[in-house]
């Protein structure tokens, strides 16, 4: 009726304390924000301290930054304990920290530095953040723990193979806990991003982001569409989000369907028909 003010859409996240790490930038900023929007209080876990920072003071008293190197077994300890020193409570740990390393490459001048790197961020980070919400989320009897993983997991070539070698650790990892935290009503899942601009990789330092967004746009096989850090972040509040219930254990892939096509023979017939 003429006059009457729409009822605000529900907040998803009401109440709901979260834990983002890697929220300092890329997905994880995009879903502190989503997440804050969403009624969520929120602590952003980064290494990248003036980021973390500025995100934090932008988006108010319901919001805070903790440095902290997900590598460190000592620095989890402290998050996790300090989010609920403040909070009360941890609902929510969104194990997102990673870095990418060289975007391409053979395993043959692969140093294992390289592969050691990778690991301790991606894939022992990944665990030490589960295993220290499940810490204080099995008295609750309630919690859910996300993780970002790649969709290189269901496509070969899409990674290094270092960078192959964490994102698989990850799936496995939220196979394991599924079974085992279920027990204790925690929920475990994974998001698979397929291509994303963001400065995680060096690769982007070097390419344009426009022109980068319009060859994945090509390459793409949603047409019409190219994967933004929004999309990541959307997929993640769904799965934190009451709306996600009785989801365990997936592996959910965002890539537009690629991982599911293989273009060969219909690019060949579409060029045969030129």
């Amino acid at each position: 009726m003429d006059g009457v003010l729409s009822a605000a859409p529900p907040r998803r996240l009401e109440g709901k304390v979260a834990i983002i790490t890697g929220g300092a930038s890329g997905i994880g900023a995009t879903t502190v924000q989503l997440f804050h929007e969403n009624g969520a209080k929120v602590v952003i876990a980064d290494v990248q301290d003036s980021l973390g920072q500025a995100l934090a003071y932008k988006l108010g008293d319901s919001v805070c930054y903790i440095h902290c190197d997900v590598s460190k077994e000592d620095e989890i300890t402290n998050l996790v304990d300090a989010t609920v020193a403040k909070y009360g409570k941890l609902d929510i740990m969104y194990n997102n920290a990673g870095i990418v390393g060289r975007a391409f490459g053979s395993i043959l001048d692969t140093p294992k530095s390289d592969l050691e790197r990778i690991l301790a961020v991606n894939t022992t980070g990944a665990f030490l953040g589960a295993k220290h919400a499940a810490r204080v989320m099995v008295p609750q009897h309630k919690g859910c723990i996300l993780f970002t993983a790649s969709s290189c997991t269901e496509t070969a070539g899409l990674g290094s193979p270092a960078y192959a070698v964490s994102k698989y650790g990850i799936v496995g990892l939220v196979k394991c806990l599924a079974a085992e935290l279920g027990q204790h009503g925690i929920r475990v899942n994974c998001i698979s991003p397929h291509a994303v601009v963001t400065r995680i990789s060096d690769l982007f330092d070097r390419v344009d982001p426009t022109v980068m967004e319009a060859q994945l746009r090509e390459m793409g096989n949603l047409k019409g569409q190219v994967l933004k850090t929004e999309g990541i972040a959307n997929a993640a509040i769904y799965l934190a989000s009451d709306e996600a219930n009785y989801v365990n254990g997936i592996n959910l892939v965002v890539d537009g369907g690629y991982s599911v096509v293989n273009p060969t023979i219909l690019n060949m017939l579409n060029d045969a028909n030129k």
